[in-house]
């Protein structure tokens, strides 16, 4: 077995998505507070363990599909550079060590009940989910929701409803991304039946429509944060914070531009993290939010 053929089974760079987690820590102004972020870093790599885990799954399920696909053909399964003996095998090693990270965290209970929410939605995506009209991208958007509840139960930071509106409607406009993407690639009919999606060809203008409307939602929510109660006890100077709304308008319908143009990779969110002009729009909102919080 090659292990750096394993390692990139394991999707090592999507790991980036877990940042999420970090998400709560950051919003509830514990950025410099060491023992809250070691915290964020035991949630990061739990759940990166255990989306390896169902990485190797997915993989070993959809091999014969994915010879078959323009991209995923090269990955290391479907490419013949591991067997479907030695993922199975890797599988339950890395569930083991991602739910042993719940005794580190001050509330075991409430990390592991995100965590094996988690898996289990994982899991029923992967089984049945993905190949449901819509129930998919909510499915994803869930997911992503998920690591940064998971966020809030390592570090006992209570939940946000503002934030949980915003993730929401954010992770599914870029999971109607995701699958817009996957259906340009195989816009024929027979294409679509051998992907085993719930998708017609001439559903991708609605996909396109309401993830461009979810996007729009979310600079919507943050507008809408702006004058409530918890932001005024969180920023001395809240109505700073209206700057970050038509950043958002723009990051997302940048994205819909670049999907419609089809040079928008499978995963939305991977790109957003890899791509200078996203890294540039989220620095500027980071700047934002500091000189909201300290500006007196």
């Amino acid at each position: 077995m090659s292990v750096t053929a394993m390692i990139r089974a394991m999707r090592p760079h999507h790991w980036l998505k877990n940042g999420l987690v970090f998400v709560p820590i950051l919003l509830n102004h514990d950025a410099f507070d060491p023992h809250a972020l070691w915290l964020g870093l035991i949630a990061f790599v739990a759940f990166s363990l255990i989306a390896s885990a169902v990485y190797l799954l997915n993989d070993i399920k959809d091999v014969e599909a994915d010879r078959r696909h323009p991209t995923k053909c090269k990955r290391p399964l479907a490419a013949g550079e591991i067997t479907a003996v030695q993922a199975y095998a890797a599988v339950p090693v890395l569930l083991a060590a991602a739910f042993s990270t719940a005794l580190l965290v001050p509330q075991p209970k409430n990390f592991l009940l995100a965590l094996l929410t988690y898996l289990f939605l994982a899991l029923a995506y992967l089984l049945f989910l993905k190949r449901k009209l819509l129930v998919d991208v909510l499915g994803l958007a869930a997911m992503h929701t998920l690591r940064i509840l998971a966020g809030n139960a390592a570090a006992a930071i209570p939940i946000s409803s503002w934030l949980l509106a915003f993730a929401m409607f954010l992770f599914l406009s870029l999971a109607l991304v995701k699958r817009y993407a996957e259906l340009r690639l195989t816009q024929d009919q027979s294409g679509l039946k051998k992907a085993g999606r719930g998708y017609h060809a001439e559903d991708i203008e609605a996909l396109s429509q309401l993830g461009m409307a979810s996007g729009c939602t979310c600079a919507l929510i943050m507008a809408l944060y702006v004058d409530s109660a918890n932001v005024k006890q969180l920023y001395s100077q809240p109505k700073l914070i209206w700057l970050i709304c038509p950043i958002i308008l723009y990051q997302m319908a940048r994205i819909w531009f670049l999907a419609r143009r089809g040079q928008m990779p499978d995963d939305p969110l991977v790109f957003m993290i890899r791509d200078w002009r996203s890294q540039l729009m989220g620095l500027v909102v980071a700047l934002i939010m500091v000189a909201a919080t300290f500006l007196p």
